[in-house]
């Protein structure tokens, strides 16, 4: 359903405040998006995943290594942050927690060895932002680092599949906060990576304008739908036909498929652990 259906004037649009989550749920479907930022009470969400436990404690555990002393960066207290971090949600049990606990440790301590000593991040866990003529894109940036006279985008990632440089050019969400990185401090941003820290591996890509152009383009006609689709709900619009659901495999390990039966329908339910990094 795009904007033209929905009865959206692109010429008379009013700023629409998004964040690459909100893009990303609208674009795999747009029911999920109602029920997570519409929907009031929120429907209840399914329980904890193993695989986004796991992020949040490497993220954690990253977020505090930076925070220490440059010369108390070592391998040593990377993984004693884990343990610091450390939850045990979604996992199939004791057994499996203790093997992925001890597992990310090593990632960890394998990840800051290989890390510059003298390099210093520009920011971590920095809220960036940029207004274009039909929205104000906004969210948080893992880290930002400084590579010459240029600033780098890193995004952390814990799960199965490893990156690869095709997937850091085509997502929006790296793009946008490339375009936010340089708008709010001012400095030119154009390279973005993704690290994979079970693996170690760095997926990077360079943008041009052009293609900061076509993600930001990309992202304000999902603004315009979403806007307008939200708009036509709080008139009293049919909310099945306003964020009709796209069934996809990604339906296994929806955290709101209970609402949605063609959801069920669509893919058997994933176990809470199925995403863990092999």
């Amino acid at each position: 359903m795009d904007g033209a259906q929905l009865g959206f004037d692109f010429a008379t649009t009013r700023l629409v405040r998004v964040t690459p989550s909100k893009l990303g749920t609208w674009d795999d479907c747009p029911r999920r998006y109602r029920m997570t930022y519409l929907d009031r009470p929120a429907p209840p969400r399914g329980g904890a995943r193993a695989g986004s436990t796991l992020g949040a404690v490497v993220h954690l555990a990253l977020r505090a290594l930076f925070d220490l002393p440059p010369a108390e960066r070592t391998p040593r207290a990377a993984a004693r942050l884990v343990d610091r971090y450390w939850n045990s949600e979604g996992f199939r049990d004791a057994d499996q927690a203790a093997e992925y606990r001890e597992r990310a440790r090593g990632w960890l301590a394998e990840y800051v060895a290989e890390l510059d000593p003298d390099a210093e991040p520009v920011a971590l866990e920095r809220w960036v932002s940029a207004a274009t003529e039909r929205i104000v894109a906004e969210g948080r940036v893992d880290r930002i680092d400084r590579r010459g006279a240029e600033l780098v985008v890193v995004d952390y990632k814990t799960g199965r599949r490893t990156p690869t440089p095709a997937d850091a050019a085509a997502s929006q969400a790296l793009a946008l906060y490339a375009v936010g990185v340089e708008r709010t401090l001012r400095r030119t941003c154009t390279q973005v990576e993704l690290h994979h820290v079970p693996s170690g591996t760095v997926a990077a890509w360079r943008h041009d304008a052009a293609s900061l152009r076509e993600h930001v383009a990309r992202a304000e006609t999902s603004a315009a739908e979403l806007d307008a689709a939200a708009d036509e709900l709080a008139a009293g619009g049919n909310p099945d036909a306003l964020f009709p659901p796209r069934p996809a495999p990604r339906c296994g390990s929806c955290d709101v498929r209970r609402h949605c039966p063609e959801g069920r329908a669509a893919a058997p339910e994933e176990v809470p652990w199925a995403g863990l990094a092999p």
